[in-house]
């Protein structure tokens, strides 16, 4: 290793290291009290999930968000990768995991993986997460019909990004869950689903959209949403809300707590 040298007759003295902290006036005492108290929710999502960022910005200060991942599948976005991510043995074992934080909620953050075999399906991503330590179990699809409930929605549009076969089973689950949907559009994605810009959402969300939905649901919490709901919701006159929102919604509502979004109509 090389470090730097002196001149003949220097001395060495090393640069003065760069604060990240901020400014402390001379007399200024530790807290005394604090830290803020934490609130944990533990996050189970698949492998490819790569927007755990997106979560952030739906919470509040005192909340910390844990997350772990299922087992890698060498597999696209589909049917089948759905039920491997749905695999509630691998999911139990995650919520293991989690329990060594102490998370007072964990969601399974997956909206495919809990829609694909049904209400039942979900209910038991539900219980395996409770079996794991989970004190309260949630997935994303249990989330959104909660979400309805909320808003008093019976028919709706459902965007996607999936390819075709996959966004039927969320029809089917809604309809299982005693909602109609009138219309669904989908780009028909088997991988990079993250990497979607906000501008193809907004199309896909706006060509969508008829006079007989009373609000859009945009699936897979893949798929970047959160700087487009408020702006398109006072567009279209109707809610629109995605999978990443009702997830954190939901959770933070087992809190207590409420989610940080300024304008969206399911957090007013």
């Amino acid at each position: 290793m090389d470090f730097p040298r002196a001149d003949a007759g220097e001395i060495y003295r090393p640069p003065t290291p760069v604060s990240l902290s901020p400014a402390v006036a001379p007399g200024d005492r530790p807290p005394t009290v604090g830290p803020l108290r934490q609130r944990g929710i533990g996050v189970i999502c698949p492998f490819d999930m790569a927007l755990d960022r997106e979560l952030w910005r739906w919470m509040p200060p005192e909340v910390s968000l844990f997350f772990t991942r299922t087992v890698f599948v060498d597999e696209p976005v589909s049917v089948e990768l759905a039920l491997e991510v749905s695999d509630t043995a691998d999911i139990l074992a995650a919520a293991r995991n989690l329990s060594g934080v102490s998370p007072e909620v964990m969601a399974y953050a997956c909206t495919s993986g809990s829609f694909v075999n049904g209400v039942a399906g979900s209910d038991r991503i539900s219980a395996a997460m409770e079996c794991g330590g989970a004190p309260r179990g949630i997935t994303t699809s249990g989330a959104l019909v909660d979400a309805l409930d909320y808003l008093a929605v019976h028919r709706l549009v459902v965007v996607t990004p999936y390819v075709a076969d996959l966004a039927s089973l969320l029809d089917v689950y809604l309809a299982e869950s005693g909602r109609l949907v009138v219309a669904q559009s989908s780009l028909g994605l088997g991988e990079n689903i993250w990497q979607v810009p906000y501008a193809t959402a907004i199309e896909l969300i706006r060509n969508a959209d008829v006079p007989e939905a009373e609000a859009i649901f945009v699936s897979c919490t893949n798929l970047p949403t959160y700087d487009i709901l408020a702006p398109l919701e006072l567009e279209l006159g109707k809610p629109i809300i995605s999978a990443n929102q009702v997830t954190a919604w939901a959770a933070l509502r087992a809190l207590g707590l409420a989610a940080v979004g300024p304008g969206q109509r399911l957090l007013a």
